[in-house]
């Protein structure tokens, strides 16, 4: 087993060797989340003639997940009671330890534990308030004498409140300079997603840029499900300021006020946005839509072909790029190798949202999406 310390999106090697050939064995992944809950994956697995299972060659005879996936024990964990499609692993900060343990005929053959980390060491955190800042939101800073790198600002959804710490801990580490920004159900901040000015996210892009370590000729914008439609709108109006957009689950529509729906959601110089398409051809810098097939909660997947077609017909002279993930739901994103539900409880509405797609099938996009991200941002410059 490699890498004992390594962060959260970075895939492990798991083989077991010394083993009988053809002999069965079970292998499992423990954690506790950050409200001490275990969850647990689980698969049995069978040597091949020189005694050997290797996770990334292996398929499971049983077990939480099927087929070969190296990291399908940690996705796959499920927790000690309810259903895992209703529920997800939260992180604990700044990392958190799996055990992997090996078991034959009832005996416990080997043990090992993995710390996983959503924070390097050396990333600095800081908090802004609406009080004191007139934004509300955390920053994460890549350990210092880092190079400049493209700083990516954070728009989460109708979740509300500030749902991109563990994105932002995990994009910094890699060394993109990340704020993530919350604009409702927050203290200081509107209770609802209503009439929420884009010139807010212009001012977080401003304080983002201004951070040391940031390439301020090109920062990001990234925004998902209903914080797609502020990154879109951001990069559209102050396109001097923000120089691309990653967008998953997105709309390519402004949409009305939520959870009421009336009015407008967004405002720009105080008047409402309104509903409808949203241009996208004033954009200065790339363009990376990413969607499920299997979207239950809006059709994504038509956005994403949406945008990319307004992109055409303004003859965007950046690179712009649809990623349509078959049997993947709204959450198709963002950082691989956690276990997550796919029918979670909405926090403001407090209603069970179906957010299509499956455990299975998120995983690999989210997997695959995530090492697309990654490339996104490292080619910025060049």
């Amino acid at each position: 087993m490699d890498e004992p310390t390594a962060l959260v999106d970075r895939a492990v090697h798991i083989s077991v060797s010394g083993l009988r050939a053809k002999d069965r064995i079970s292998v499992t992944a423990t954690a506790s989340d950050y409200q001490g809950k275990p969850w647990r994956g689980e698969a049995t697995y069978r040597a091949d003639a020189h005694g050997v299972v290797d996770l990334e060659r292996d398929r499971p005879a049983s077990g939480t997940y099927a087929g070969v996936d190296g990291m399908g024990l940690f996705w796959s964990m499920n927790p000690p009671s309810g259903d895992p499609d209703q529920q997800g692993y939260y992180l604990q900060e700044p990392s958190f330890q799996v055990t992997i343990g090996v078991t034959s005929h009832g005996k416990r053959l080997a043990q090992r534990t993995l710390t996983r980390q959503w924070l390097a060491s050396g990333v600095t955190q800081k908090t802004f308030i609406p009080a004191a800042d007139k934004l509300s939101g955390h920053l994460y800073l890549p350990p210092a004498g880092t190079p400049r790198h493209p700083g990516v600002l954070l728009i989460g959804g109708s979740e509300g409140g500030d749902s991109g710490l563990e994105e932002a801990g995990l994009l910094a580490s890699h060394g993109y300079p990340t704020l993530s920004v919350a604009y409702f159900a927050g203290p200081g901040l509107p209770k609802y997603l209503e009439n929420i000015p884009i010139e807010y996210f212009a001012r977080a892009a401003r304080l983002l840029a201004s951070q040391p370590g940031v390439d301020p000729a090109h920062l990001i914008v990234q925004g998902y499900s209903r914080g797609s439609e502020a990154a879109l709108l951001v990069a559209q109006l102050y396109p001097g300021i923000v120089h691309g957009v990653i967008d998953y689950s997105p709309s390519a529509n402004a949409g009305a006020g939520f959870p009421d729906n009336t009015g407008s959601a967004w405002t720009n110089g105080g008047h409402q946005i309104a509903l409808g398409p949203i241009p996208v051809d004033h954009i200065s810098g790339p363009v990376l839509a990413i969607a499920g097939s299997e979207d239950k909660l809006w059709v994504s997947e038509v956005s994403v072909r949406q945008i990319m077609s307004e992109l055409d017909a303004a003859h965007d002279r950046f690179p712009h790029r649809a990623l349509v993930y078959p049997g993947a739901g709204h959450g198709v994103g963002t950082y691989p190798n956690v276990a997550d539900g796919t029918k979670l409880r909405h926090p403001v509405t407090g209603a069970l949202t179906d957010m299509g797609g499956s455990r299975p099938t998120n995983a690999v996009a989210k997997r695959q999406s995530w090492d697309q991200v990654l490339g996104f941002l490292a080619g910025l410059g060049r």
